[in-house]
């Protein structure tokens, strides 16, 4: 069975920025509003996170319903594992996700310096530095035959791209301007030397994108 390395659900906006700058503990996007890049998951019947019943059907609730399929581990960066730069401060710092981690399997966060493991309920968090090649052969492992998601942020999914070991991705694109930030492409065409592209509007306003290798 072929195991792929999958971006899915990354959001970004129309001019290709997926995370602002000056990550705090308060502002996990740095000056971006996340509200605004993830609306359109927020609103569906799906979303792990709501509270109320209702919820938009279609094709927006199908990606977030597909977010956790046939997913064995997860790679990361350390941005999105948290706020703290340079070494560890002890271990308190555990992650923005409290005591129930989304993601229920092994995942890799890639960092200059490695810590101990660092297991949450069903989720144990690594603290790696390698390459990106040794890092994907370390989670296609821990899968067990199953894919692996490459969660982002935006660095970690350019190196992996510029690694040529990403099969596909699936890039929301949200109808708003963010002007300046960590920008994942100048354009979708960017990537056409090496994907395929399907290009899917939804009623939501957002616009997905679909790339699969070729």
């Amino acid at each position: 069975m072929t195991q792929l390395l999958r971006v899915q659900n990354f959001n970004v906006s129309s001019d290709g920025i997926g995370a602002g700058e000056d990550q705090t503990l308060e502002r996990p996007f740095g000056h971006v509003d996340p509200g605004r890049l993830f609306a359109w998951a927020g609103a569906t019947a799906s979303w792990p996170m709501r509270t109320e019943p209702g919820g938009s059907r279609g094709l927006d609730d199908y990606m977030t319903r597909d977010y956790p399929r046939n997913i064995g581990a997860e790679i990361m960066g350390r941005n999105k594992f948290g706020p703290v730069r340079g070494p560890w401060q002890g271990d308190e710092w555990r992650g923005w996700w409290g005591d129930e981690p989304p993601f229920h399997t092994p995942v890799f966060v890639l960092t200059h310096h490695e810590r101990p493991p660092l297991t949450i309920s069903d989720t144990t968090f690594h603290f790696v530095s390698g390459d990106p090649a040794t890092v994907h052969a370390q989670a296609k492992e821990a899968a067990q035959d199953k894919d692996v998601r490459l969660g982002g942020g935006v660095s970690t999914i350019r190196q992996f791209l510029d690694a040529d070991l990403v099969d596909t991705l699936h890039v929301v694109v949200s109808p708003m301007k963010l002007d300046h930030g960590l920008r994942l492409w100048d354009s979708p065409d960017d990537l056409l030397d090496r994907f395929h592209m399907d290009v899917v509007p939804s009623p939501s306003g957002v616009t997905h994108h679909l790339f699969w290798r070729k």
